[in-house]
């Protein structure tokens, strides 16, 4: 990579991390384009210039987030024993649906979705529905089931349930009950479906 290269990718990360700060806490709404410019050093027409909306660096906010976190849950679906790929993405899932940032964002969005629904639309497009895929795939290859889509829902969301009461204040699981709730669901989804 030559060194103008290196400059545009570094004001890139620059911009995204200062969107993130600025939409967490400001919001979508509020969040302006002129104090993201602001807090990455650089001007508002090169943020312009790296992302033409607003809507777009959000998404590109969303994504870098998502690179974060779904980069440690993915790789256990290449696993050749299902039980160790299903526990150890459970745990990583789980874990990445309760970090700081994931609950900062979903907030946001539950927030602001009655204001600018197209977030939740870029939400989903840059993180859940390529993990949902992803499941649904691993899903088909590993278990005889007509509707890979519906377990993949149902597992996820047993997977998902310690999140809701964290997003209405109650503490965090620490890292022995996330263990234990990756290895419950697990065990009640391998209960319910025969491998191959």
């Amino acid at each position: 990579m030559s060194k103008v290269q290196q400059n545009k990718e570094k004001k890139k990360q620059a911009i995204l991390e200062a969107a993130q700060r600025v939409f967490i806490s400001e919001g979508f709404v509020q969040a302006s384009m002129d104090e993201i410019a602001k807090r990455s050093s650089v001007t508002k027409q090169t943020v312009y210039r790296y992302f033409p909306s607003k809507a777009e660096l959000f998404e590109a906010t969303l994504r870098k987030m998502g690179e974060v976190t779904h980069g440690g849950f993915s790789p256990y679906l290449e696993l050749a024993n299902t039980e160790e790929a299903l526990t150890g993405f459970a745990k990583e899932f789980i874990e990445a649906h309760l970090c700081d940032e994931h609950l900062a964002t979903l907030k946001l969005l539950i927030n602001e979705s009655s204001q600018a629904p197209e977030l939740t639309s870029r939400f989903y497009s840059v993180g859940p529905d390529n993990t949902h895929n992803q499941l649904s795939r691993f899903f088909e290859e590993r278990f005889n089931s007509d509707n890979p889509e519906s377990l993949v829902s149902l597992w996820t969301a047993m997977l998902l349930s310690q999140r809701t009461g964290v997003l209405l204040g109650k503490e965090k699981p620490n890292t022995q009950q996330i263990e234990q709730h990756a290895w419950d669901a697990t065990q009640f989804l391998l209960a319910a479906i025969p491998l191959r």
